[in-house]
């Protein structure tokens, strides 16, 4: 099938200045996403227990990754056809406006309608930062790019607990949200200004069918997953196996539709690419065990552990500097060895092992070694995501690399909706019978006991007799700690399809200068020079 997008009139000088403006937009945007992701996770018991929601907490999480996921393959076709800035600036605005509707939020379900909305944007910010970074960075030299990006990824880590902590503790929960908004702002307009890209032109129609039937798709698999592990649900009840059968179905047909469309959102041809196949798999059982193990760590810090909000979030900080020192570390390697299997393999036994860790957490456990668990964790994780993601774009061809980056990010994000789902139910299910036996024992009414369960908060906490406030410490401990047990398997799985991983040459080329849409190298950098000297090239 032949490719009828449009080619720029004039291709792109990729220079090295260029490439520097155009990675300042992307940096504004992980800066973003990363604020949001760790200041609401600190905030979270106060949010679900003022607005009524603790039984409940899961959907906060999971309404936000389900969008997230919906949407990944859909930027990635539409990036790949019509060209990546617009819908950059696209998914910069939803956020932001979603943070707003967050923040303005007078009850549970409102807040989680608007944490969908963020999702939607959250996707764009995902897929698109990557794929930009594809088209402009060769896979040979992504690595040392990795280190300002790991930077504010790293700042966005130890910020946010501080002031997740700090408005919860100090003003409200609201400004996890408010504080969205101007660093929003900020991100739209230097993409405005400096995100530099070219647009193009699809003529081919938009399989608007196949766009249908994914999202309907992804629905029912979080949907079955989640009232299959919910309490008011479970395996045997008939809607739980009706979302299974409309998974089954609307899969069936979106292969079919698939099969047969002219410009497919998801190409089913990339499940012949054997390398793609293997590093999918490897992510989403990454997805599955990092996201099924983080999402309510804050939650059992601060209610088991009975450390604030601003501690609980400080706790975090030693996994994400795992995460992040792991990956800066393996990618300046691999850019220098062009050797990557080694680290997918070590990241899931790293992963596996502080798994084995975390099953021995207690109210009791030192806060010391709670850190010293999370660092391991965050390495493991660390060492297994950039490869992955570096080795699907090396492996397709550069007309498609965002598709294949979102396929993949499909996949990661279905892992980890999947595991807040299934293994955020569980929790909470478990949870919710340990606090009703608590309160049952020390409550008359079962009205009270149900509306002591959904609105305990971490300062309703200190404020119970010390009898029950034990018990209700103990009972988080015993809902969380077993979840892990579960987790080990999956990433033991990651590590043994990294074994069969195949390792082929980094490419030398960016995407753009391999499309023919851009000139890189020291070519671009002689014709920049020419242009800044001539008064007619220097308006192209």
């Amino acid at each position: 099938m032949t490719d009828s997008s449009s080619p720029a009139s004039e291709p792109m000088l990729l220079t090295q200045r260029r490439i520097w403006i155009i990675f300042t937009a992307l940096i504004a945007a992980r800066l973003l996403a990363g604020l949001d992701q760790t200041i609401v996770s600190t905030a979270m018991p106060t949010i679900v227990g003022q607005l009524g929601g603790v039984a409940y907490q899961a959907w906060i999480t999971t309404a936000y990754f389900l969008a997230t996921t919906i949407v990944l393959p859909i930027y990635g076709k539409f990036g790949d056809v019509l060209g990546r800035r617009r819908l950059f600036l696209v998914a910069i605005g939803l956020f932001t406006l979603a943070s707003l509707g967050c923040a303005l939020a007078r009850n549970f379900w409102t807040c989680v309608a608007f944490r969908a909305v963020q999702g939607l944007g959250a996707g764009g910010l995902i897929i698109l930062s990557q794929a930009i970074m594809a088209d402009i960075v060769p896979a040979s030299q992504r690595a040392k790019y990795m280190g300002p990006i790991g930077a504010v990824v790293a700042l966005s880590s130890i910020a946010g607990p501080l002031l997740g902590g700090y408005f919860v503790d100090h003003l409200t929960w609201r400004w996890a949200f408010y504080i969205n908004i101007p660093i929003g702002v900020a991100a739209f307009a230097i993409a405005w200004f400096v995100l530099t890209l070219p647009n193009k032109k699809d003529a081919r129609r938009i399989d608007f069918a196949g766009v249908v039937l994914l999202s309907l798709a992804t629905t029912c698999l979080i949907f079955f997953a989640d009232f299959g592990g919910g309490r008011d649900h479970g395996w045997h009840a008939v809607e739980t196996w009706l979302f299974g059968l409309g998974l089954l179905v609307t899969a069936t047909a979106f292969t079919w539709v698939e099969a047969r469309a002219d410009n497919p959102i998801i190409p089913l041809s990339l499940f012949r690419n054997s390398i793609f196949v293997n590093a999918t798999a490897i992510g989403f059982a990454v997805g599955l065990c990092m996201f099924g193990a983080i999402a309510f760590l804050p939650t059992f810090m601060q209610m088991s552990s009975g450390t604030s909000a601003a501690r609980s979030g400080l706790l975090m900080l030693p996994m994400m500097l795992g995460l992040m020192g792991a990956s800066i570390g393996s990618g300046i390697v691999i850019s220098r060895s062009r050797k990557y299997k080694v680290f997918a393999i070590s990241g899931g036994l790293v992963t596996a092992a502080a798994m084995c860790l975390m099953t021995t957490l207690s109210a009791a456990t030192p806060t010391g070694l709670i850190c010293l668990f999370l660092f391991f964790f965050g390495a493991g994780i660390g060492l297994t995501v950039q490869v992955i993601v570096l080795v699907v774009q090396n492996a397709v061809d550069p007309g498609i690399v965002g598709t294949a980056t979102s396929v993949n990010n499909y996949f990661l994000q279905a892992g980890s909706s999947l595991g807040v789902a299934v293994f955020g139910t569980l929790f909470t299910t478990r949870l919710a019978e340990r606090l009703t036996d608590v309160f049952e024992a020390s409550l008359p009414s079962m009205d009270n006991v149900a509306n002591a369960v959904a609105r305990l908060d971490p300062s309703t906490l200190g404020s119970l007799p010390q009898a029950i406030h034990d018990r209700v410490l103990i009972a988080y401990a015993d809902s969380l700690t077993p979840i892990f047990w579960y987790l080990l398997p999956v990433a033991l799985l990651a590590s043994i399809l990294a074994m069969f991983l195949k390792q082929i040459p980094l490419s030398d080329e960016a995407g753009l200068v391999a499309r023919g849409e851009a000139i890189g190298g020291a070519a671009a950098e002689a014709l920049e020079a020419q242009r800044r000297k001539s008064p007619i090239l220097s308006q192209y």
